[in-house]
């Protein structure tokens, strides 16, 4: 009689996708345009599962290619999902226990998540042109922690408070002031990252705008940032799982850890999407004539932080305290401000704008002669 073989070091949520035969690709860096998809059966469309390298434990993200005229088959799950929309145009439809159904229409850049386990549906709105839609997802949290897919499929629990203001549906939203860069727009559905407004966050620096979104009152981060023309923001770092993907604009970043020589490169254009690791130091620089805007999606957000770290990181450890990740490295945050930055990252940024034909806009902190000036001096 042959022994069992011990289990140990199982990934439920990797057997999971082997298991459902999908297509997987991965990488650093990642074009989502260009990622190869197969037909997935759960979905009855084209997918891929996309795992960033450094991404961390918790987040994953599917690729859908709906084909014209075509329509995803219904889903709902225990899992949490933010979907941004690459391109096509198409609608999207949720049924809830008591009968009611919401539906709202989206193109290229918008932005929505799904209440939990609300039964679903997306369709692509065109009869010639695919539709091309990604999604950010807590399912490698979820498997992982039940190891169970008919209970993460299958259950029929209604998260009714969940489900959110009708005119969470149509567009519109509440916004919830904190404090700079911890400002919140709350709603289902974004039609457009590229219109939506956005508050100004002066610790990042150089005219920086940002908004936090909180999307179905899920466990999902999701926050949109732009860099004005001819500028950059200032070095930081945080904790993994971050998916940070360009909107509108190009650019590239600059990614190192502490203690480390040189940096790594990474150029982005919509649809690049990639991971800063825990604790990487990473810095984003607009490179285009018109402003850059990127999206970031992991879990754990404003308002639910999944970690004690991700507390540290957004809300401080204090009452009333700045996040670390805004906080200067010097006073015990994870920010560096220009004037303690590498000497070489401003003048190889100089050369990207002068390639582009951009003029610098970064004066204020950088005189002439190339020396950082600290914004208290100003």
């Amino acid at each position: 009689m042959s022994e069992q073989k011990p289990r140990y070091g199982v990934d439920a949520y990797l057997d999971w996708v082997e298991a459902e035969g999908m297509r997987v690709f991965e990488g650093y860096a990642v074009d989502l345009f260009a990622v190869e998809t197969a037909v997935w059966p759960r979905y009855e469309v084209k997918a891929a599962a996309v795992h960033l390298k450094g991404r961390g434990d918790f987040a994953n993200m599917f690729v859908f290619d709906i084909p014209p005229g075509g329509a995803t088959a219904p889903q709902r799950h225990l899992y949490e999902d933010v979907v941004y929309v690459l391109e096509g145009t198409g609608s999207t439809q949720i049924e809830f226990a008591d009968g009611r159904k919401k539906s709202f229409e989206w193109g290229p850049r918008s932005l929505f998540a799904i209440p939990l386990n609300a039964r679903h549906r997306h369709f692509n709105g065109s009869g010639r042109e695919r539709a091309l839609i990604v999604s950010t997802t807590d399912l490698p949290l979820v498997m992982n922690t039940f190891h169970d897919a008919r209970f993460v499929f299958e259950t029929d629990y209604e998260f009714t408070d969940r489900t959110g203001k009708n005119a969470y549906y149509a567009g519109e939203g509440d916004l919830i002031t904190v404090r700079p860069g911890n400002h919140m727009w709350e709603t289902n559905f974004v039609p457009d990252l590229a219109a939506i407004e956005l508050k100004s966050w002066g610790d990042r620096g150089a005219g920086g705008t940002n908004i936090m979104f909180v999307l179905a009152d899920g466990a999902m981060h999701a926050h949109i940032s732009e860099m004005p023309v001819g500028t950059y923001k200032k070095g930081h770092r945080h904790g993994p799982g971050f998916h940070v993907m360009c909107v509108t604009g190009h650019g590239y970043s600059l990614l190192w850890y502490e203690g480390e020589k040189d940096f790594q490169r990474l150029d982005w254009k919509h649809g690049v999407v990639f991971p800063p690791a825990d604790r990487q130091f990473h810095q984003h620089f607009n490179t285009s004539t018109f402003p850059a805007r990127y999206l970031a999606t992991g879990v754990g957000g404003l308002r639910y932080p999944l970690t004690m770290a991700q507390r540290r990181s957004l809300l401080g450890v204090k009452p009333g305290e700045k996040g670390a990740v805004s906080v200067d490295i010097k006073e015990g945050g994870d920010q560096i401000e220009y004037e303690d930055q590498d000497p070489r990252i401003h003048p190889l940024w100089l050369a990207e704008m002068h390639k582009n034909g951009v003029t610098p806009r970064m004066e204020k902190f950088f005189p002439q002669s190339g020396t950082p000036a600290t914004e208290a001096a100003e």
